[in-house]
């Protein structure tokens, strides 16, 4: 039996203006007639969309998306990081070297605790020195450990996503349900199909709920493959539906991109939150109003998911570290004793960050501004007057824009301008 796949109610904010665009070469330009673009989804705005399509087109721009995320197990910052803290572990080196299994173990069993990666598997000469981190994992990453001299000493198989991880990661930007599939089952406790065969995409039905699914092949750790299948209620797709392929397309992309700035204000903040309301240090300086004291409890507390963080008591400001373009700020009162001594103000994600998530995991280029200043750009130099919503070119790139607006921290609005690419592949 499937379970019904739960929805938060959707407030799509997405305005879509098809207007007439003259591309202007080295600048951006909003104006115009609507550009033909190739490939992708709906070259042409203004053909309606195909009766009964648009289940399929949210399915399929979001597994387009979670493609995205699970390549970032293949090849991104994260992998570079891993990879590199192997290569250069001088206690990893040195124990296969000597052949040593159980040195071998202790430093992958440390590569592993810092957080860069969830499982290494060491080999030399066919033999296994180490294999350690978590009991199921996807997206292998394979290299040669060198010696001293240059000379290979011995392989690693190395994952930066654990499935479950993968599951979550990409269960909170799509708002779908993931189900990783291997001999005809649901396993690791993900999402539970039917079991037996089935196709790479198409529909079922259960208890009077229809549901669209698609799927694509992904690796496991150290060997093997799996499919990982993405379902949606046709009811949860409703309020995604434009009145042209393309405009589905971009309101789903626009509510992928404001999950990934809820998601900052989130389960994960909240975690944050409770950690400093529980540092000792913190609310003893707190409580003896001690500016001091205040900031050396909050320099110890950054740098751990926190970005900035800010302290207050009887309306005086004790601390306040952290970057200086900041956002999703959350607030919360500090207590001892049973008494409030003061309240905080925090945030796990800065500006710079909110663009390369969006930028990696979506595709999608973001301007950010504070009134008049344009704090943030990934799309490139003078991007120009950017409509708030419609259409938009810049240097022969077609995009559709969908803004809305955020917290700057600690407190006033940020403009966040996301650019959807046309067409979105």
């Amino acid at each position: 039996m499937v379970p019904r796949v739960g929805m938060p109610s959707i407030a799509t904010r997405t305005a879509v203006a098809l207007a007439v665009i003259a591309t202007l070469a080295g600048c951006g330009s909003s104006a115009g007639s609507d550009a033909p673009a190739r490939g992708g989804f709906a070259t042409n705005a203004s053909t309606p969309s195909r009766p009964g399509s648009c289940p399929t087109t949210v399915l399929e721009t979001l597994v387009r998306v979670a493609k995205r995320i699970y390549r970032e197990g293949l090849a991104s910052e994260r992998t570079a990081v891993a990879v590199h803290a192997i290569r250069s572990s001088i206690p990893l080196r040195e124990a296969v070297q000597r052949g040593d299994a159980q040195g071998t173990r202790s430093a992958a069993e440390a590569l592993v605790a810092n957080g860069h990666m969830t499982n290494l598997l060491i080999t030399r000469g066919g033999r296994v020195l180490a294999d350690v981190g978590a009991r199921n994992a996807v997206a292998p990453l394979r290299g040669t450990l060198t010696g001293a001299s240059g000379a290979p000493i011995g392989s690693f198989v190395t994952s930066v996503w654990a499935d479950d991880g993968l599951t979550a990661e990409t269960n909170g930007v799509t708002l779908g349900s993931i189900a990783l599939r291997a001999d005809g089952r649901s396993i690791a406790g993900s999402f539970a199909l039917p079991p037996g065969k089935l196709p790479a995409r198409g529909k079922l039905t259960e208890q009077g709920v229809e549901y669209r699914f698609s799927s694509f092949p992904v690796a496991i750790f150290p060997s093997g493959r799996l499919r990982v299948y993405l379902l949606r209620s046709v009811r949860s797709t409703t309020p995604l539906c434009g009145h042209t392929e393309q405009d589905t397309v971009v309101n789903t992309l626009s509510r992928v991109a404001r999950l990934i700035y809820d998601g900052e204000t989130g389960g994960r903040a909240l975690t944050q939150v409770r950690r400093v309301q529980s540092d000792a240090a913190l609310l003893s300086a707190v409580a003896r109003r001690d500016p001091a004291g205040a900031r050396r409890a909050v320099e110890r507390l950054l740098n751990q998911h926190i970005v900035r963080l800010r302290v207050s008591a009887a309306g005086r400001l004790l601390s306040d570290v952290g970057g200086p373009f900041v956002l999703g700020p959350v607030r919360a009162s500090l207590r001892l004793g049973g008494h409030t001594i003061g309240s905080l103000v925090l945030s796990i994600q800065d500006d710079e960050g909110y663009l390369r998530l969006t930028r990696r995991l979506v595709g999608l280029d973001v301007l950010m501004r504070m009134g008049s200043q344009l704090v943030k750009n990934s799309l490139g130099p003078a991007p120009g007057a950017v409509p708030t919503s419609g259409f938009y070119h810049y240097r022969g790139r077609a995009f559709r824009v969908f803004t809305f607006t955020a917290a700057a921290f600690p407190s006033g609005p940020l403009q966040i301008q996301v650019l959807i690419p046309i067409p979105y592949t």
